[in-house]
């Protein structure tokens, strides 16, 4: 059985509803300094290097397991954002984020015993709407601290869908996992029937 190395609600939620069975592992990963190991790395290659490290860490504790690890990261304006950690922190992420472009890469991998058998990034953009004062202490007192865990401080399957003016790209990248070419992945590995 597959072994995801999550904590993710709406990643564990996604792999159920495709059908996929699974285990959920969380995994033990110090985000932040492998995101200062990798320095002026792209967005994208963080997040790719971040879901492979999550999957490493429950490989290596799950001798011969297939494990996937997927992480999500959003860049606005040439600037990476981790996932807030106080409600004054949200709030100035949603105050930057207003009226500009945000760029949210979700990558996925798929290791065994530690060696990487897979990897895949995606990119959606969201286009945040201008948002007042008054909207983000009403969406903070709504969704704080459920959102302290997301990237871009909102879950597109809630409130924070009214954030945005426009959305481009899969919708499964934004929920923090590309999951169509995780599926063609687990096929490609006798997991999913072909």
């Amino acid at each position: 059985m597959l072994v995801l190395a999550s904590r993710s609600a709406s990643r564990q939620e996604m792999l159920r509803a495709a059908g996929v069975a699974f285990e959920a592992v969380p995994a033990d990963v110090d985000e932040r300094a492998v995101e200062a190991r990798l320095g002026n790395s792209s967005a994208a290659e963080i997040a790719t290097v971040l879901a492979v490290e999550k999957a490493r860490s429950a490989a290596l504790r799950l001798p011969g397991r297939l494990v996937l690890g997927s992480d999500s990261l959003v860049s606005v304006a040439g600037r990476r954002f981790d996932k807030p950690s106080s409600r004054a922190e949200a709030a100035d992420h949603l105050r930057f984020f207003s009226g500009r472009l945000m760029h949210l890469h979700s990558a996925a991998a798929l290791l065994r015993d530690g060696a990487t058998i897979w990897t895949h990034g995606a990119l959606a953009e969201l286009q945040v709407r201008q948002l007042s004062e008054n909207f983000i202490a009403g969406y903070l007192d709504g969704e704080w601290p459920a959102i302290g865990h997301c990237a871009g401080a909102f879950r597109i399957e809630g409130p924070g869908v009214q954030l945005f003016a426009d959305i481009r790209g899969d919708m499964f990248t934004v929920l923090g996992m590309p999951l169509v070419p995780v599926l063609a992945a687990l096929r490609a590995e006798g997991v999913l029937p072909a």
